[in-house]
């Protein structure tokens, strides 16, 4: 049987979005992986949406908690507020308390990607502080460690992302993800991928 990857994301405008996909076709990429992307509900009304110059929704299927047990590993993607993961995923997670009671998740391989605005705006403290979501499920966190070589080192262009997992820098909303960053994302895909059907396989 497949080994399902599932991507699970909040985006506001655009930017995790846009690293999930490429995470979705490192997943791909692996031979016997099924990956899906999933969006998590929005909380805000549309009327704050405007005020905030969020663009529309695309039309990637919005997940409901219960399905996270579907699935044989789960990257969570998210932009960051105040060094930590935005209140629209954190409120998807809070509603995973059935699961968390029955430890359906437990034993599962989890990843972390995110966004943030600026060089200081927690590309590590973000995901760091995402990992007690994990925790308390009993998942098994799977970062990309520096399994990414030289990308994890380049100097000279800016590049988000860390040791915990793929990222990006928004900027003021207009800065789109560079080339590097979504080859880190790619990277991350295809390494979490791999890694969930080995442990599928083993189990």
């Amino acid at each position: 049987m497949a080994t399902k990857v599932f991507i699970v994301y909040y985006s506001m405008y655009g930017h995790v979005e846009r690293l999930a996909e490429e995470i979705k076709k490192g997943a791909s990429s692996i031979e016997g992986v099924e990956a899906k992307m999933w969006q998590v509900p929005e909380i805000l009304p549309d009327e704050v949406l405007v005020k905030m110059s969020a663009p529309p929704k695309s039309e990637v299927p919005i997940i409901a908690a219960n399905q996270l047990a579907e699935a044989d590993g789960v990257l969570f993607g998210f932009p960051t507020r105040f060094g930590m993961m935005a209140a629209q995923f954190k409120a998807f997670l809070d509603a995973t308390g059935g699961l968390w009671r029955s430890q359906q998740l437990a034993g599962m391989p989890a990843g972390i990607f995110y966004s943030t605005g600026s060089q200081g705006g927690g590309q590590e403290t973000t995901p760091l502080t995402a990992i007690t979501q994990l925790v308390h499920h009993g998942m098994i966190f799977v970062p990309i460690g520096y399994t990414f070589g030289a990308g994890m080192f380049e100097m000279e262009k800016v590049k988000g992302g860390s040791p915990y997992g793929a990222g990006a820098y928004a900027g003021d909303g207009t800065r789109v993800p560079s080339e590097l960053e979504l080859e880190q994302a790619f990277h991350q895909g295809r390494y979490f991928a791999a890694m969930a059907k080995k442990l599928k396989t083993s189990a």
